[in-house]
């Protein structure tokens, strides 16, 4: 299986991978941590998918999509941290004033897990925001140490997983998801001097 990991401009795919079920759902879309809460609030049911559909029409896009042949089958949210909630996080440090990128969100269809789709999807991100001139790449994985993690609540990654990206530990957070805690990694983009 080859996985090609595109940028995600292509808002069904989009869809496929982090819309609702129910066209007017208030849920995901994967727009919690990339809007101000207020905004989160206040886009209600369909509001919420013509918001993506208009981010996949920008530059950059919201993130990157992994496909099999043509069918969508993974998500990574990434964008500069500063357009997103972690520039205002408080559980979360800031190591530096470095404009880095932030990826938050990885997703993978179910009947596609445990075929290293989601390395992919890290490994695209971090192109994705070399490309976009981003000078490092920070993720807030869980720190699950092994532990079985909750599918539904593993979307920010596994530590593990951005090592093996080449992520190193950069600082603890005080954020815990589904009782695990979240570590700040980062990925050096910058030429070596």
């Amino acid at each position: 299986m080859v996985i090609d990991v595109r940028p995600a401009s292509a808002f069904e795919d989009v869809r496929t991978l982090v819309g609702p079920k129910s066209p007017g759902a208030n849920v995901c879309w994967c727009l919690s941590h990339r809007i101000p809460s207020k905004l989160n609030h206040e886009l209600r049911g369909p509001a919420r998918g013509e918001y993506v559909a208009d981010l996949c029409r920008a530059d950059p896009p919201p993130g990157v999509l992994a496909y099999d042949g043509d069918e969508p089958v993974g998500w990574a949210a990434v964008a500069p941290r500063s357009m997103t909630s972690f520039a205002r996080n408080r559980k979360i440090p800031h190591v530096d004033d470095l404009p880095v990128w932030s990826l938050w969100c990885i997703r993978v269809r179910p009947g596609h897990r445990k075929q290293g789709i989601s390395h992919s999807l890290i490994a695209g991100a971090v192109e994705f925001a070399r490309s976009h001139g981003a000078p490092a790449v920070e993720a807030y994985p869980l720190d699950n140490g092994g532990a079985k993690v909750d599918l539904t609540m593993a979307y920010p990654g596994l530590r593990r997983n951005f090592e093996r990206a080449g992520f190193t530990h950069a600082a603890d957070t005080a954020s815990v998801l589904s009782g695990h805690p979240r570590v700040l990694m980062r990925r050096d983009l910058r030429p070596a001097s």
